[in-house]
């Protein structure tokens, strides 16, 4: 590995509930990015949300410009995504194609908060999946279980998409 570097990494997603997996993401860019010496402010995101970019007025044509071009973005591979695909697909990503690292994640990521969500409302354990404080915190507000207030509405609508 190269000397290590500043590295600050601004991600978003839904993280609801926040995963091992979505923690992970921070490490492999972390890593991505001090083997190739890029010290800087960036996007970090999961191929699923590089697709989002795609997605009719989600995000705004400027807002992804101003990403891409100014800061940039860390792309942590998944599961059934093709983020050189969204890349070539959409003008602005490609055109700012060098300011978007792709890291490989080489542990199978197909874990997602849309199946964490289920898991509990199914009364399923998420050991493992979690870490243990955000289980806990869930537990003590009830959290997605068939009693609580929180419908799985959103996994419904989106059944098979992960996020």
């Amino acid at each position: 590995m190269k000397s290590q570097i500043p590295v600050v990494l601004l991600a978003c997603g839904s993280f609801n509930p926040i995963t091992n997996m979505h923690l992970r993401l921070f490490e492999v860019a972390r890593d991505h990015l001090h083997q190739t010496a890029v010290p800087e402010l960036k996007l970090l995101c999961g191929a699923d949300v590089l697709k989002t970019f795609q997605t009719p007025n989600l995000w705004k044509d400027a807002h992804i410009q101003e990403i891409v071009e100014k800061f940039g973005v860390v792309c942590v591979s998944r599961t059934g995504h093709n983020p050189k695909e969204y890349i070539s697909g959409s003008p602005i990503l490609h055109r700012y194609r060098h300011n978007i690292h792709l890291a490989r994640e080489p542990v199978r990521n197909e874990l997602s908060s849309t199946y964490i969500r289920r898991a509990l409302s199914q009364g399923h354990s998420v050991k493992y999946l979690l870490p243990d404080a955000v289980i806990s915190y869930i537990k003590d507000h009830n959290l997605y279980t068939r009693d609580s207030s929180w419908t799985d509405s959103s996994t419904q609508r989106n059944e098979g998409k992960t996020d």
